[in-house]
């Protein structure tokens, strides 16, 4: 599965370095040679070019992305990518420069599927927002320490099973559970695991395969199209 980035800036290539550890391909668009010849270095594929052409996207491969990600820090440019980029069929996620700006985009912009602020949110954030699917990385508290949400669907392992018979790898911990019509609580033992049950883990990153395969499966991994 391809990415495109535009803009290989700080909040791009922390993004880009999140989707490339899950195993996807990463394609950046970026203005300024310096800054692209930094993400070169990074082992990167970059496009040199405004990204808010259509000539320069069809260059990075937009044809035959699963999702563009408009994070520069100019929102002008965010924009016309991401409107170029729906005609193609892509996700869109557009970084914006004032929280404020959030509702508009929601309520009112349909060439944007998701809109971010990295400066309230993080780099994590932008990049559950790109490849989406049925986990989200929530946070990396500590280099090999993580905070991951699972949701369970009628295909995974644990559908239908009680919390009393999850048994977690390692020092793997349940913190939390929530369902579509529920916030987040402490969960309970005699909870059942149905299709939409979210659960937030926390576990060694060493364990985090091991915990998505159990509660998830092996094909549970991120993918297109989930919230």
């Amino acid at each position: 599965m391809r990415f495109v980035i535009v803009g290989a800036g700080r909040v791009g290539i922390r993004t880009a370095r999140a989707i490339r550890e899950t195993g996807y391909d990463v394609v950046f668009v970026e203005l300024d040679s310096q800054t692209a010849a930094a993400a070169r270095e990074e082992g990167f594929e970059v496009v040199e070019g405004d990204g808010s052409t259509e000539k320069i996207l069809r260059q990075a491969g937009i044809e035959d992305a699963a999702a563009l990600g408009a994070l520069t820090s100019d929102l002008n440019v965010n924009f016309a990518a991401c409107t170029i980029a729906n005609q193609f069929g892509c996700r869109t996620v557009m970084r914006i420069d004032e929280d404020y700006r959030e509702e508009i985009y929601r309520k009112y912009v349909d060439e944007v599927d998701e809109v971010i602020y990295p400066e309230r949110l993080g780099a994590i954030v932008a990049k559950n927002a790109l490849v989406g699917g049925n986990i989200r990385a929530i946070a990396d508290i500590e280099r090999n320490l993580q905070l991951v949400q699972f949701t369970v669907t009628e295909g995974t392992p644990m559908h239908g099973y009680s919390l009393s018979e999850l048994e977690l790898p390692g020092r793997a911990k349940l913190l939390a559970l929530g369902t579509g019509v529920e916030p987040l609580r402490v969960p309970s033992p005699d909870d059942t695991l149905e299709s939409g049950t979210k659960l937030v883990v926390l576990s060694e990153s060493d364990s985090m395969d091991d915990v998505r395969s159990i509660i998830v499966g092996e094909t549970g991994t991120p993918a297109l199209g989930g919230a």
